[in-house]
């Protein structure tokens, strides 16, 4: 799979396009939703980049995982850590988990693919709610 340049648009638009496959299918809903959001300006995106994203991101699933004829094939915890690793900036992180959790909520079910992403960007980037890092959570308690 390529490499975009670390915390670029395209690098964040990655995982929401991860998130809006992995449950197999793509539906409108989760673009509509994408859209009214106005998901690639928040990303820093060309406007109408995020389709293209998403293809290119299938066909290189789709070469990577001819064996398995599964999308998700061969997206394991290595792969989906180092896609998450190209994302280092926290604002950055926050933006592409709450648009990826609206786009994941739109059909108003989680699929297992969906929970998948969603959690190895939590885990790899330390969020608690998808919206602020855990670290900086407990200490908001302590503090209290």
């Amino acid at each position: 799979m390529r490499s975009y340049p670390h915390n670029s648009p395209e690098a964040a638009a990655r995982i929401v396009a991860l998130v809006l496959i992995s449950d197999g299918h793509v539906c409108s809903s989760e673009f509509n939703i994408l859209k009214q959001l106005g998901a690639e300006r928040e990303l820093g995106l060309e406007p109408q980049l995020l389709p293209h994203i998403v293809h290119t991101l299938c066909e290189e699933l789709l070469a990577g995982g001819y064996e398995t004829g599964s999308l998700m094939g061969n997206v394991d915890d290595s792969a989906l850590a180092s896609l998450m690793a190209e994302i280092s900036d926290p604002a950055l992180q926050r933006k592409v988990m709450r648009l990826s959790l609206a786009a994941a909520r739109a059909d108003g079910h989680l699929a297992d693919g969906e929970t998948l992403v969603v959690e190895a960007a939590r885990r790899h980037w330390k969020l608690y709610d998808g919206e602020e890092p855990s670290a900086t959570k407990v200490a908001h308690r302590h503090a209290a």
